[in-house]
């Protein structure tokens, strides 16, 4: 009989399967809200877009998806989706708005939480500001199956305040060796200051299979020989010059060019997204609707 070949992503979470105190819709006939913070260790690697075309994905699987445009001195979630919000969260900072004032709707019934551009001060937020926006996500009656977290690229104070506040952190990367070197480099911060374990990778602009496979192989590599952490693997995006053509018409790929290879990609990418486990227990860090994970712990 011939072997089967079982692929990283496959490993991975048949691992986190065994090891990961689960909850599902069958479970309790609903689910916690789940918060991704999409991270990269530099900029140009398609970040934005991965949490733009994901949300449409989402929402069209029929989850209320939420996303939280944490560029806070540089937003473009709105622009990507060809909106002009009146207010974003800069105005919530400042105490002028609340949050249901500036959540937006986006394509597929997505909602947004913009952020501004040009305003420094935010680019940094203090311990209050942070706990505000915690208390308030926490207490907003809108009631979502996913949030996705638009960090700014790099390693800042504001980058590690939201993944070590979400529940999971994507981190999207290149097969370039800079963008490489810079998804290690945040990986190693977080996890050598904020001790988060866990990291969940996806390659975009790859030219085949192979080469994701290839960055995931070179990360995990030095991971194992240096970082007490693991990596899981759940998919990538093959370049496609139909984004250009997307982003240019403020567009969402899948939306304007359904049966491209990426629009694929993106599809198996949600799947893989929604099919994850789910896990009961707090990372032990404040983490965004953290009371809801608890009541469902509790059950």
């Amino acid at each position: 009989m011939a072997e089967q070949t079982i692929s990283p992503a496959d490993q991975a979470g048949t691992l986190r399967a065994m090891n990961s105190p689960l909850i599902t819709e069958e479970t309790f006939g609903q689910t916690a809200t789940r918060v991704f913070a999409i991270a990269s260790g530099k900029g140009g690697v398609g970040k934005t877009a991965v949490v733009a075309n994901l949300a449409v994905l989402l929402a069209r699987f029929g989850k209320r998806v939420l996303i939280l445009d944490a560029d806070l001195g540089l937003a473009n979630i709105d622009v990507v989706f060809g909106l002009a919000p009146a207010y974003n969260l800069n105005h919530f900072f400042t105490g002028e708005q609340g949050l249901e004032a500036i959540l937006i709707e986006g394509p597929e019934g997505i909602k947004i939480l913009p952020a501004g551009s040009g305003v420094q001060r935010f680019t940094r937020l203090d311990s209050e500001q942070k706990m505000r926006l915690l208390e308030a996500l926490d207490s907003m009656h809108n009631d979502f199956d996913f949030v996705l977290i638009d960090t700014e690229a790099g390693i800042s104070e504001n980058v590690t305040y939201f993944t070590t506040a979400a529940h999971e952190i994507l981190v999207v990367t290149t097969p370039e060796p800079t963008a490489i070197t810079d998804a290690y480099a945040l990986m190693k911060l977080l996890s050598n200051q904020y001790h988060e374990k866990h990291f969940n990778l996806i390659v975009n602009f790859i030219k085949n299979e192979e080469e994701a496979l290839d960055v995931y192989r070179k990360l995990t590599m030095v991971a194992n020989r240096y970082l007490d952490i693991s990596i899981d693997y759940i998919g990538s995006i093959p370049r496609d010059k139909l984004m250009v053509d997307a982003i240019r018409k403020q567009k969402v790929l899948v939306q304007l060019f359904q049966d491209s290879k990426a629009s694929h990609a993106f599809e198996a990418l949600a799947r893989t997204i929604m099919q994850e486990p789910q896990c009961l227990e707090p990372k032990g860090s404040i983490q965004f609707f953290w009371k809801r994970l608890l009541d469902f712990g509790g059950k």
